[in-house]
């Protein structure tokens, strides 16, 4: 019996502490800007995601709190406190889950909202000129051209959408165009847009990641401190 019960003990305070690590790295990652590294961020002002961040940085700090409750609880193998961090970190499971559902919907309609910028923006060569330089400069790092294909840029082509047959590869796919001239020149084929959708999703995903992270282990925590309170208030309840 007594094995069992130094058995419980340790993996509660093992899950509790996994469970401090997820509330650090909610805080982390609502706090530091992960947005700011968008290619093109302009267009995508509307598209924004800071929701998933709120719910982190509300319950970032809350989490941590809970966990060193849960730490002691089940270091000083108090069933009170156990009890009482079952309680709270149920509670705060459920108000996570809530808040964090408009993730969710806001994931799913992301490539379509974001499908409906770039029809906005094409032509790409009437597209503002800051627009233009950032989508260049997307093309050159990632071997592409134009949002949904070459045609978006019309023509003439800029130089970043250019490519040698020679160097094509799987990667870095080319196809052959007719220009305006009637001369064969060859195009990068694979198209900038969802490369775009990757970099404005990745935010989201790594906030719904961490959530489903921290939900997991807080099930974990609440039925193992649970099951640690109520066997110490069997054993207590057979002594006697």
């Amino acid at each position: 019996m007594t094995g069992c019960r130094t058995y419980l003990r340790g993996l509660d305070i093992s899950v509790t502490a996994l469970l401090l690590v997820s509330g650090v790295l909610m805080i982390g990652v609502g706090f530091y800007p992960i947005d700011g590294g968008v290619p093109v961020a302009e267009l995508f002002e509307q598209l924004s995601s800071t929701d998933g961040s709120k719910v982190l940085q509300v319950f970032g700090p809350i989490t941590v709190l809970l966990s060193l409750l849960g730490l002691c609880a089940a270091a000083l193998n108090l069933r009170i406190l156990l009890l009482l961090f079952c309680a709270a970190a149920f509670v705060e499971l459920v108000a996570v889950t809530v808040a964090s559902s408009p993730l969710l919907h806001l994931q799913a309609q992301m490539d379509g909202a974001m499908d409906e910028v770039f029809f906005n923006v094409t032509p790409l060569h009437k597209a503002e000129r800051y627009i233009q330089q950032e989508l260049i400069k997307l093309q050159t790092w990632e071997s592409c051209c134009g949002l949904t294909g070459y045609g978006d840029w019309e023509m003439p082509l800029p130089d970043s959408c250019l490519c040698a047959p020679a160097r094509a590869s799987a990667r870095e796919p080319c196809t052959p165009v007719t220009t305006v001239t009637f001369q064969e020149t060859w195009v990068y084929s694979k198209p900038c847009g969802p490369v775009l959708k990757n970099h404005v999703n990745f935010p989201i995903k790594l906030r719904i990641a961490i959530i489903s992270t921290y939900a997991t282990l807080a099930m974990a925590a609440i039925v193992v401190s649970l099951a640690l309170g109520l066997y110490k208030h069997f054993k207590s309840t057979t002594t006697e």
